[in-house]
């Protein structure tokens, strides 16, 4: 319990120093982005849903997550963004981030999009040093590379290392097509197919 309770005042300060920071920036600076995913998994006998909203201002990244380390758990996060580029494009947010409920402790992660043309690989990484034993300890990681065919289409192949829902693979393997209109966009997951336990994944995400 005190291990728990060391690691969530850390993610904690941490937090609130980085809101204390960036209340320091002038009135006219861009204003809050916001985003939310809403990943709806039907898996063999069972469906949950894993909801993720996003807030950025400038180099500030706030984030929140629920079923994502582990059912019934919830993790909030605080991170810098960096990004530029042209023709090939960049764009990292390291993050800290503190995890309460049927799994606690605290995780460093990284969020990551490359784009060349047409190309684009996100990436969304974590490791959760589990506050109540070692053996807990989990890497998460869901990466996706993908082609647009036209702006408002893409397809490509998709990976996820995750402790939420385990088969006999060690990381759930996939195919992908996206779509999107204004501020909405929509994908569709299918993994493991060929193997024993495939799983469909629906992603809704909408920018306002």
């Amino acid at each position: 319990m005190k291990r728990f309770c060391y690691f969530t005042t850390l993610s904690i300060l941490f937090t609130n120093l980085v809101f204390i920071a960036y209340a320091q920036e002038s009135s006219n600076e861009k204003q809050w982005n916001f985003t939310t995913d809403i990943n709806f998994y039907f898996i063999p006998n069972d469906f949950f849903v894993l909801p993720v909203i996003k807030a950025d201002k400038n180099k500030l990244h706030l984030e929140a997550r629920y079923n994502y380390e582990d059912m019934q758990t919830f993790s909030r996060w605080a991170g810098y963004n960096l990004n530029g580029g042209d023709e090939f494009s960049y764009a990292f947010t390291p993050m800290v981030g503190g995890v309460v409920g049927l799994s606690n402790g605290i995780a460093p992660g990284l969020e990551m999009t490359l784009g060349y043309k047409n190309f684009e690989l996100y990436s969304e990484s974590e490791y959760m040093f589990d506050a109540d034993a070692n053996v807990n300890n989990f890497y998460y990681n869901w990466s996706d590379l993908t082609y647009s065919a036209k702006d408002w289409l893409w397809f490509g192949i998709s990976g996820q290392r995750t402790r939420l829902y385990k088969t006999d693979l060690d990381i759930q393997r996939g195919l992908l097509i996206g779509s999107s209109f204004k501020n909405l966009e929509i994908n569709g997951y299918l993994y493991n197919l060929g193997f024993d336990d495939p799983f469909f994944l629906v992603t809704l995400t909408m920018g306002f």
